[in-house]
């Protein structure tokens, strides 16, 4: 079994509880992300950080756990916000890489937005409701074309358990 962890969660000081997600329905059989949770008063856990593979769930979502409590059972309620998830390629030359990276970290703080990264080529970037992310499409659009970055919305698919 594989782990997808967060090592640096945005809401770690919230977190009281850590569950996984089976990726196996995402097309990554054998890998678990795991997701750091805060355990609300209704028995459900509310996200406390950015997910990378699990689809269908953004920080602030809702969720229910397992009867054993290991897994995200289900989705109780949406917070509003989407996940745009950026994988910069190793096909890159190292130098379009590193530019790359820096062009969209720079995109991403400039515009105020919470974020994760899973090794130093893959950025989940939390999206609130209402947020005009035009300026930094722009950048991760320039980049894909320019053969660095591939970008997806992380509620392309459902959330299945």
């Amino acid at each position: 079994m594989n782990f997808v962890i967060h090592e640096n969660p945005v809401l770690r000081s919230r977190s009281n509880y850590i569950a996984r997600a089976d990726l196996t329905p995402f097309g990554f059989g054998g890998q678990v992300e795991q997701l750091w949770l805060m355990q609300c008063e209704d028995d459900s856990f509310e996200l406390c950080c950015i997910p990378f593979r699990v689809y269908g769930m953004s920080l602030n979502d809702r969720v229910r756990l397992s009867d054993d409590g290991s897994l995200i059972a289900g989705l109780v309620a949406k917070s509003g916000r989407r996940v745009l998830r950026v994988l910069l390629t190793s096909e890159a030359g190292q130098l379009e890489l590193t530019e790359g990276i820096s062009r969209i970290k720079s995109e991403v703080t400039s515009s105020g937005l919470l974020n994760e990264w899973s090794g130093d080529r893959h950025i989940a970037i939390d999206v609130p409701a209402m947020v005009d992310v035009t300026a930094l499409m722009q950048v991760i659009e320039r980049e894909e074309e320019a053969g660095v970055a591939f970008w997806e919305w992380g509620d392309s698919l459902p959330f299945s358990a």
